[in-house]
């Protein structure tokens, strides 16, 4: 493989990038091209004050078959590389290439950033890597054999659900109580004296009104107010309008009398729904607007025939009750002596 080292990220790539993506293990909204060019822009929603871009592409006879999208920085005290979309607003980051080529390339990846083209690193530390990602045993292989230090930790729990393709049949395979109390919430929602319904945004020149109305509604949360900052505000945006204009956004809003209770902020992306992030109004807690909503987009998941609901990082409780399984996002840590 022949390594080029890139500083830029250059409209000429994105179609390249993208096809190769397609051929990963680990196809995720978060490593398409504008996605990650996009985060760039806000270094993460000034989650990083610094970083010098440093896009790593492996070829094969002119074919793009690898790609190592890295940054270096030194704003966590120590000179790494890491993940472009590390740490907070990636769910899931990874290397791109086929599992038959990620050998080769975690091989020849290593060994390129040894070289004195890169600056003189001490950790490469890659966030939110999927559990069955083929980087991960190829990175540590690739480690030993040059006699690097490597380490892996779990991070957090990815919970998610394989749908069925029939709501009733959903439900009648997740746990009797939890199913009773989904129905029971539904039903009374339903039969409330003020009508109660959900849309998904669709009208490009409301798209910046509804993503703030989702962003104040993930306000009522302390800590996520405190999460939104002016930069992180903007970056919602701008990842929103990525995926618009890619025709994968999915922002769906419950209304309770006219007014918006409860949205998701996600992605219709590879027959997959993948649920970004959440906001709750407190004032209609009587209704369970999240419980309601999500119930209402397992039912609209199931009649779409998607074949998976991925609630990507965190373990709160109400994903398991749904029926939610785990996986985990892991961390690599690999040192080489000094």
């Amino acid at each position: 493989m022949d390594f080029t080292l890139l500083r830029t990220f250059s409209d000429t790539l994105e179609d390249e990038w993208n096809a190769l993506l397609d051929q990963t293990a680990s196809h995720v909204p978060f490593l398409r091209y504008e996605y990650l060019r996009a985060w760039w822009k806000t270094m993460g929603g000034g989650e990083w004050q610094e970083g010098d871009l440093m896009l790593i592409t492996a070829r094969q006879e002119g074919k793009l078959v690898g790609a190592a999208p890295l940054f270096f920085s030194r704003d966590k005290g120590v000179d790494a590389l890491y993940l472009v979309g590390s740490i907070e607003v990636s769910d899931y980051l990874d290397l791109l290439a086929a599992p038959e080529d990620m050998p080769g390339f975690c091989y020849g990846l290593l060994r390129f950033l040894n070289s004195a083209e890169l600056p003189r690193w001490q950790q490469l530390d890659l966030y939110n890597i999927l559990d069955s990602s083929p980087a991960l045993p190829a990175l540590k292989e690739a480690s030993h054999s040059l006699g690097w230090r490597y380490e892996e930790q779990t991070l957090q729990h990815s919970p998610y659900i394989r749908l069925p393709g029939d709501f009733e049949t959903y439900l009648a395979g997740i746990d009797k109580k939890q199913r009773h109390e989904i129905r029971r919430k539904v039903r009374r929602a339903e039969a409330s004296p003020v009508p109660v319904s959900w849309y998904l945004v669709k009208d490009a020149n409301r798209l910046d009104s509804e993503v703030e109305a989702f962003m104040d509604l993930m306000s009522f949360e302390p800590e996520k107010a405190a999460f939104l900052t002016p930069p992180m505000r903007e970056h919602f945006k701008i990842i929103a309008h990525c995926a618009f204009e890619k025709e994968c956004l999915h922002l769906a809003f419950l209304t309770i009398g006219g007014e918006k209770a409860a949205a998701h902020l996600g992605f219709h992306y590879l027959n997959k729904l993948w649920v970004y992030n959440s906001g709750i109004n407190p004032r209609f807690r009587e209704y369970s607007p999240g419980w309601v909503l999500l119930a209402f987009q397992l039912q609209w998941a199931c009649e779409n025939q998607i074949d998976e609901f991925d609630f990507m990082r965190g373990d709160e409780a109400y994903k398991y009750r749904f029926g939610a399984v785990d996986r985990f996002v892991m961390r690599t840590l690999i040192e080489r002596p000094s």
